[in-house]
């Protein structure tokens, strides 16, 4: 179980945290960048787990800086209330709260990100404007067609679900096609958000081997 810290962006904005630390010493830092439902039970498990692989991690409340305490489920209400929300966020405050957390995870060693959904994009668009991450991994971000001539400053490893109907596949493969010197794995049958074990979208088969594939890049890359 980890517990919920405050920290202070460069422009001076507040907000929350969840820290899980590893039972030993840390192999290095990972920050978990959340889906657009706020860091709700689903991160805080993800952070979880990959504190008991080791890393030191990290889950800032991003969307804190449009509604402090966002933590809600998949319903269509739900759905509906997080997408007004991402679409006051921009990308540019939400690095200013990646490096916040960055430093203060930094005594964890090498420092990675990761994210899904909305965090995906913020985790490649962090790859490619923060300084000092050893890695990144990005499940299917609906905006990085967009950043597509962005040029990520660490290693990067994507994760797209063939039939995820909020990212075309001809898109991914653009994407992939663009930055051919990075990972890019493909799930069939896998759409948005099959990660995700408290969605309708759940892909067990493709969560379980996505997280076996991110755990090898981390080891080679962070520790």
């Amino acid at each position: 179980m980890g517990k919920n810290i405050e920290l202070t962006a460069s422009d001076g904005h507040k907000f929350s945290a969840y820290v899980a630390e590893p039972s030993g010493k840390p192999k290095g830092a990972l920050i978990v960048v959340m889906e657009i439902f706020g860091v709700n039970s689903h991160i805080r498990k993800v952070t979880d787990e990959y504190a008991a692989d080791g890393y030191l991690a990290i889950a800032p409340a991003f969307f804190d800086r449009v509604e402090r305490g966002l933590d809600v489920g998949y319903t269509p209400p739900d759905i509906e209330k997080a997408r007004g929300l991402m679409q006051k966020m921009k990308f540019d405050d939400a690095l200013k709260d990646v490096e916040a957390a960055k430093q203060h995870v930094a005594s964890g060693g090498k420092t990675g990100i990761i994210g899904w959904c909305w965090g995906g994009a913020l985790s490649f668009k962090a790859a490619c404007n923060v300084n000092g991450l050893a890695c990144a991994v990005a499940y299917y971000g609906g905006a990085i067609p967009s950043m597509i001539n962005e040029k990520p400053k660490c290693p990067v490893m994507f994760h797209w679900g063939e039939t995820d109907a909020s990212i075309p596949l001809d898109k991914a493969k653009e994407v992939a096609a663009a930055h051919k010197d990075q990972i890019h794995y493909f799930y069939p049958g896998a759409g948005h958000g099959f990660n995700c074990d408290q969605r309708g979208s759940y892909d067990a088969g493709s969560a379980k081997t996505a997280r076996e594939r991110t755990l090898v890049f981390l080891r080679k890359h962070i520790g």
